[in-house]
Order: structure tokens, then C-alpha cells, then sequence
């Protein structure tokens, strides 16, 4: 299902990348449209899902919640420190757009580590530091399992723990592009070049919705 609705995704943002007068992205999810009375009048309103409240550990000991985020846009993703498969890649792709947006207060990058026994913050600190992350504008997280794993589903990413992979971690290697109301704006590939530039791209597009 979480596969279907990415490529369904997918689609959505190529189509919309071929409309070069619609210079906005669509929302990703499955929306509700519910309706409700406002000075009299029955009003049908749209409501898209958001990624809920968080409360994590981060790389600095310290507990970052969803407000850190606040009125801003960021990327997130689900890797893991001894990640032998796609995460170096990612993490490397992820830094390109780190480094061009470095300091850059409207925007920000959230790693979430699903290894929840080994990844505590004294080595998500040495990770994040041996990347190139000298900032607090990319958070490295860890929390239980059922806490991260939950929350990679409002993500619409897939995380498992399955001792038959290398490294022990089963997980997609998205990147998502959220926005200020905490709603899905586009998925891409980590381990791709062109998907990656087109993050890049998406990331310019939507910070146009804030100005």
C-alpha cells in the first residue's frame, strides 16, 4: 500500500512538473473532505493529513519535539548509523541539499534512526560530525521503536526491523519535503542523482508559497 500511494505520488508530481503554469505542489495523502458551518453557511473544506506530534532524543542529548519545525520547511528521512545498503548514499544526497541551504532559518533536516538499541545520541553526535553537519539545522532523532516506527507510517515510509537483511534494518530511502503545516509535499529517491536534483528543485518551489 505505502509503495502504491508513492507511485500514485510520483505521478502526481510529474504531472505537475509538466504544467509549467502551476508553479505549486500537490499535496500527497489521502484527503478528507468533511463539512461544517461557518455564519450560517454548510462550507465543504478539504483536510489533508499532517505528520503528528513528536517528541525524540537528539544527537545533543536533548529532547526535540514537532515544534522545532514550526513554520518551516524540512526534509526527513529514516536511516540508521551501521546502515550497510542505501543509507550512506542517502545521507550523502541528503548533505548536498544541507550544504546549499545551510543557515538558511526556513529550512531545515530531520534523520530519524530506526536502529532504537545502538543509535543513542553520543553516536548519532559522532555520525552527524563525520557527515559534515555542524549546525543544529539537520536533527538526528532516535526514540523506541514503537514511537519511530509509528511515526515513519504518517511519513509513508516503510521501516522494519528484520534480521534477515544486512545490518538487521529494513527501510525505504525517501526523502520527504514537509511543509509549514506539517503536510507531505513530495517523495524522492535518496539514492538517486536526478531525484535529488529534483528535491532541490521542489525545495525552491514550495519556500514561494512562504513569501
Amino acid at each position: 500500500m505505502i509503495r502504491t500511494l508513492f507511485c500514485t505520488a510520483a505521478c502526481v508530481l510529474t504531472l505537475a512538473s509538466c504544467q509549467s503554469t502551476a508553479k505549486k505542489l500537490p499535496i500527497i495523502g489521502e484527503r478528507e473532505v468533511v463539512q461544517k458551518e461557518i455564519d450560517g453557511k454548510m462550507v465543504t473544506d478539504t483536510i489533508y493529513p499532517a505528520i503528528p506530534s513528536f517528541e525524540f532524543l537528539n544527537q545533543d542529548s536533548v529532547m526535540l519535539s514537532d515544534k522545532f519545525f514550526d513554520n518551516k520547511i524540512y526534509v526527513a528521512n529514516f536511516f540508521f548509523t551501521h546502515c550497510p545498503s542505501i543509507c550512506p548514499t542517502m545521507q550523502r544526497n541528503l548533505l548536498k541539499a544541507y550544504e546549499k541551504y545551510k543557515n538558511d532559518k526556513r529550512i531545515a533536516f530531520l534523520s530519524h534512526s530506526i536502529d532504537f538499541k545502538y543509535d543513542q545520541p553520543h553516536v548519532l553526535k559522532s555520525y552527524a560530525t563525520k557527515l559534515g553537519v555542524d549546525n543544529d539545522q539537520w536533527q538526528f532523532v532516535n526514540g523506541s521503536k514503537a514511537a519511530i516506527y509509528g511515526l515513519s507510517d504518517k511519513y509513508l515510509v516503510f521501516t522494519k526491523e528484520d534480521p534477515n537483511v544486512p545490518g538487521g534494518y529494513d527501510h525505504s530511502g525517501y526523502l520527504v519535503l514537509i511543509d509549514h503545516d506539517k503536510r507531505i509535499r513530495g517523495a524522492y529517491d535518496g539514492t538517486n542523482n536526478e531525484e535529488v536534483e529534483k528535491l532541490l528543485t521542489d525545495i525552491d518551489i514550495l519556500l514561494q508559497e512562504y513569501k
